[in-house]
């Protein structure tokens, strides 16, 4: 986490729909004292106190293993970000910096059964299949099942049920009105920056 409290997002229905929107974690886990990572889709789930991440793992990825053996976990998820030139803040004596979005999910997570798993399985499909439309949402349904059930055995489902769900939301708020209209600017004036600029146009007054 970013260290100014500035940056801070506690927002859940903000942290949740960001989690929704870039949905492509970075996962990680701990084994004999050693960092593991994995990425993966993850999709959240409930609300409130019933609130959880769902997503599933190679059965033989290490990750996996770590966390069948106890691991906690930490998600992180990255938003919209991008790069902010000094120049465009009118101001002298600045420096450059990044502007981003970010959610970290932490806590212990449990084993799905194959049902949750299968359920799980084809969640991700409708929600990634939905803007390919008019396509035909792909399903489990259209698999042979006992090819279904072969390849459900080469995965592990985990629930996360986070202890901490938080995130940075960074769009240079510590900055003059001026010097973040100026940043606005620039940004909306390239392609890569369109979708920064326009996240930071949400924070104006």
């Amino acid at each position: 986490m970013h260290p100014a409290r500035l940056f801070h997002e506690t927002d859940h229905a903000t942290l949740r729909q960001r989690v929704l929107d870039h949905p492509f974690a970075v996962i990680t886990a701990v084994s004999e004292g050693r960092p593991l990572v994995v990425h993966a889709p993850v999709l959240p789930s409930g609300e409130g106190e019933a609130f959880c991440l769902h997503f599933h793992l190679s059965a033989g990825n290490p990750v996996t293993k770590a966390l069948l053996a106890g691991s906690p976990m930490l998600a992180v998820f990255t938003g919209t970000h991008g790069y902010v030139s000094p120049d465009w803040y009118g101001q002298d004596d600045q420096v450059p910096t990044w502007n981003y979005l970010s959610v970290e999910a932490e806590g212990p997570v449990t084993r799905l059964d194959d049902e949750a798993a299968l359920t799980l399985l084809d969640a991700l499909s409708v929600h990634f299949e939905a803007p390919l439309a008019p396509k035909p949402v792909w399903t489990s349904a259209k698999m042979d099942q006992a090819k279904l059930q072969a390849l459900l055995r080469g995965i592990v489902a985990f629930e996360l049920r986070p202890t901490r769900f938080e995130g940075i939301t960074k769009l240079s708020q510590n900055k003059p009105a001026s010097a973040r209209a100026g940043v606005i600017d620039a940004l909306s004036a390239t392609e890569s920056g369109v979708a920064l600029a326009a996240e930071m146009r949400k924070m104006e007054p």
